[in-house]
């Protein structure tokens, strides 16, 4: 057992919300071979860990299987329908609206350029002074 391992509390919550956003699982496809737990689990240990794909434990399903569930999860908007759902429960349990009603942006967080106007777009000069070479040598370019 991961220290990024879903509780069974955990689990029970998010198999929950994934059969209700999911796709429906007798469409198409193979039937499942890996647990759909341990399927999320190793999600939950690469992205907590950062290894690569590939470097999964042993003790997960293969790293193929694994990939090819959050891919298709990412390009179904699943993950985007999970957090959302996510959201709105634990706010709804702090007893606020579910939706935020106001966002702040902190000056310390978003970057700006010093100068205004378009100097961020400008293109940078070339120095004249810090060239490499000498203008009295001349270039000698390769020729084949």
């Amino acid at each position: 057992m991961y220290t990024s391992d879903l509780t069974d509390a955990q689990w029970e919550k998010l198999n929950g919300l994934i059969e209700r956003y999911g796709p429906d699982p007798t469409i198409g496809g193979r039937p499942r071979t890996h647990s759909l737990r341990r399927v999320v689990d190793a999600i939950l240990y690469v992205n907590k860990t950062g290894c690569q794909w590939r470097l999964l434990p042993k003790d997960f399903p293969p790293w193929e299987t694994v990939y090819g569930y959050f891919r298709r999860w990412r390009l179904g908007g699943l993950w985007n329908r999970l957090w959302k759902a996510l959201r709105e429960q634990a706010r709804a349990q702090a007893g606020r609206t579910r939706e935020p009603t106001v966002a702040i942006v902190d000056s310390q967080s978003v970057k700006t350029t010093l100068k205004g106007g378009s100097a961020g777009s400008m293109r940078a000069r070339k120095s004249k002074v810090a060239s490499g070479t000498l203008r009295s040598i001349p270039k000698v370019g390769c020729s084949r």
